[in-house]
């Protein structure tokens, strides 16, 4: 009989100090929080917290803004200590938009779905960006982003492929009808910030831009899958890098309702005078799709400057356009130091296409005289079956385009070619001469012209 006493508290004993190293234990000194059983969560913080320790219901119906804004607060203490991390267990949390808090990470599980509420009475007001003067859609203040940043360091959203939805259709279908006062907001905004980290979750149906990093430096964006419907989803661009300095995109497979990617820095006089470019962008080993728009966009707001830009290993298909350059009389600024590089395009209306004439104006005060640059950009190994208009390139008298190249392209571009106010060359071509004044080069660089 003692032996069994001694058995069974023996037992008692180490099921409660497994319970309780599950429950807190120790990592650098600090406490984790609220372990889950049924889910394990990577330690990548000091402090890790359970969203549930705060009263988180992810039944989909359970308002759960208090609860992610309480567990972010507790977090942010922690921030002279190497940060926390927040763990979105399996459900889906309906919340209102949140703040983030510098050195933390958001980590979803797989299974997490992270809900924005669509009522846009809970969606906060927020003045326009210094960069756009402009609501970009009315004039005043602008909805603000479901999960939003601005002013941080060290930001990790991560996950086992959770999800961050946005819930955009009753927004979409609102902006048609004409029905909201304000400019809808992103799913994720980043501002003012640097060391951000976003990587391994889907983002999908944004009411607006999905993923906006605005005026940021040192970002890596990576493994992300980015949804939204191909028609009736307005202006759902999947990343818009904004005024960002030193940016990676790579292996990430988007499929939105507008442009995959679209590079800006600021709109007519309001990004000349803010004045922040746009550089040291690699993006790279991407699939995307854009039945509305382009693959892969520069502009059209690029006022403050777009430069330094590799754009490799790029497979656009069934697409309206594979590769676009946009901008007009009035932006400013400049294009210059661009390199696509491995482009396919699958079926896809126009493979590139740089426009001169996109007309969309702030407001009617801008300056006609701000021209545009455009210059040093390189196509490079580009193949498409399926390309209806291979390239379509339209300078114009004050905004041409120079010192652009072509190397090693096959899309049947003799077949249908359209220029104007174009300088360039072609190196080592396989089709015929694209325009007069594009000279002919084999590989070594000598001229074929004669």
């Amino acid at each position: 009989m003692f032996a069994r006493k001694i058995l069974l508290i023996s037992f008692w004993v180490v099921s409660f100090f497994t319970s309780f190293h599950h429950q807190r234990e120790f990592a650098s000194g600090h406490f984790i929080f609220g372990q889950s059983n049924s889910v394990e969560f990577p330690n990548l913080r000091p402090a890790v917290f359970n969203l549930t320790e705060f009263g988180g219901i992810g039944d989909g119906l359970t308002l759960n803004t208090a609860v992610f804004e309480n567990a972010i607060r507790a977090i942010s203490e922690f921030g002279k200590h190497g940060g926390g991390q927040l763990n979105v267990p399996p459900g889906n949390w309906l919340t209102a938009p949140f703040n983030l808090t510098s050195h933390m990470t958001l980590f979803l599980a797989e299974g997490a779905v992270i809900l924005g509420i669509d009522d846009e009475n809970y969606w906060h007001l927020m003045p326009p960006l210094p960069s756009y003067g402009y609501g970009r859609e009315l004039p005043g203040p602008r909805y603000g982003s479901l999960i939003h940043g601005q002013n941080l360091t060290d930001v990790v959203i991560t996950g086992n492929n959770g999800t961050i939805n946005g819930q955009g259709r009753a927004w979409w279908e609102k902006f048609r009808q004409k029905l909201l006062n304000h400019t809808r907001g992103p799913l994720v905004q980043i501002m003012w910030s640097s060391d951000i980290v976003i990587s391994n979750i889907t983002l999908r149906d944004s009411p607006f831009w999905t993923l906006h990093p605005y005026d940021c430096k040192n970002v890596s964006i990576s493994n992300l899958t980015i949804l939204a419907p191909l028609l009736d989803a307005p202006n759902t661009d999947g990343i818009d890098p904004d005024s960002c300095e030193d940016m990676v995109i790579e292996n990430c497979y988007i499929s939105v309702g507008d442009d995959a990617i679209a590079i800006k820095s600021g709109w007519d006089q309001f990004g000349i005078s803010y004045n922040r470019p746009s550089t040291n962008i690699h993006v790279r080993n991407l699939i995307v799709r854009s039945m509305v728009s382009s693959g892969l966009s520069i502009g059209s707001e690029m006022s403050g400057g777009v430069s330094n830009i590799i754009v490799e290993n790029l497979h656009v298909w069934s697409s309206r356009r594979g590769v676009r350059i946009k901008t007009a009389p009035g932006r400013g600024g400049y294009i210059r130091n661009i390199r696509y590089k491995n482009l396919t395009f699958d079926q896809v209306r126009i493979g590139i296409e740089i426009k001169t004439d996109y007309n969309e104006h702030p407001i009617s005060g801008y300056d006609p005289l701000a021209i545009p640059i455009i210059e040093d950009v390189l196509y490079e190994s580009v193949h498409g079956v399926g390309v209806q208009s291979p390239v379509m390139i339209h300078g114009r008298a004050e905004v041409p385009v120079t010192n652009l190249v072509f190397r090693d392209m096959t899309m049947g571009i003799a077949y249908e070619k359209q220029f104007s106010f174009v300088e360039g060359r072609v190196i080592d071509p396989a089709f015929a001469a694209l325009c007069e004044n594009l000279d002919m080069y084999e590989e070594q660089g000598r001229s074929t012209a004669g």
